[in-house]
């Protein structure tokens, strides 16, 4: 099924609050979204302004999902990637993923890197990371408060512009301690 992204427009507010609030959201903050903070959030740029935009995932007659681009001042915005239930599963976050890359990158020069987080337990999205040439980078312990109270790790992706175009993936050194103590060495002498 061929995947189109178009952009939103601020006069599809009552499509987009019907899409945010007609299914769950279980890997993100709010697994509910009330519609009164996403008319505030309308209301404050969040999904489209000179730092954010937004598009719709688009298959065949069907509004499968969700993509808000954030931070797009800046050489390393974000993302946040949103599939309806009935549409998981089928593919749609690895092209739409491939889809955000390229837009990014081609669409703003400046961007050296495109960094998304979600959480540990999110075994799907951190495949497609995977599968779409992200790299992990990071690791933060008890830092994405989900439903009911309960604590979760989050995981750190992100693509290097120079990896995306030469088709590669670069790891950052993970066992780099050996350069906090060559320092220690140096000052101590």
């Amino acid at each position: 099924m061929e995947i189109t992204y178009r952009r939103f427009v601020p006069s599809e507010g009552d499509a987009l609050i019907n899409f945010l609030t007609s299914d769950t959201w279980p890997f993100h903050s709010s697994v509910v979204i009330d519609r009164d903070r996403i008319r505030q959030w309308m209301s404050d740029g969040v999904y489209d302004s000179e730092e954010n935009r937004t598009f719709w995932i688009v298959a065949g007659d069907n509004v499968v999902g969700l993509i808000r681009l954030m931070d797009l001042g800046d050489e390393t915005p974000l993302f946040d990637l949103r599939i309806r239930s009935q549409w998981r599963g089928k593919g749609f976050g690895g092209q739409t993923l491939i889809w955000i890359t390229r837009y990014l990158f081609d669409e703003f020069p400046r961007i050296r890197r495109i960094e998304g987080t979600t959480r540990q337990d999110n075994v799907a999205m951190r495949r497609t990371f995977q599968r779409c040439g992200y790299a992990k980078e990071a690791h933060y312990r008890d830092a994405w408060a989900g439903a009911e109270g309960a604590v979760h790790d989050a995981v750190g992706y992100a693509i290097l512009r120079r990896d995306w175009e030469a088709g590669t993936v670069t790891t950052p050194e993970w066992h780099d301690e050996h350069i906090v103590a060559s320092h220690d060495q140096l000052a101590s002498d």
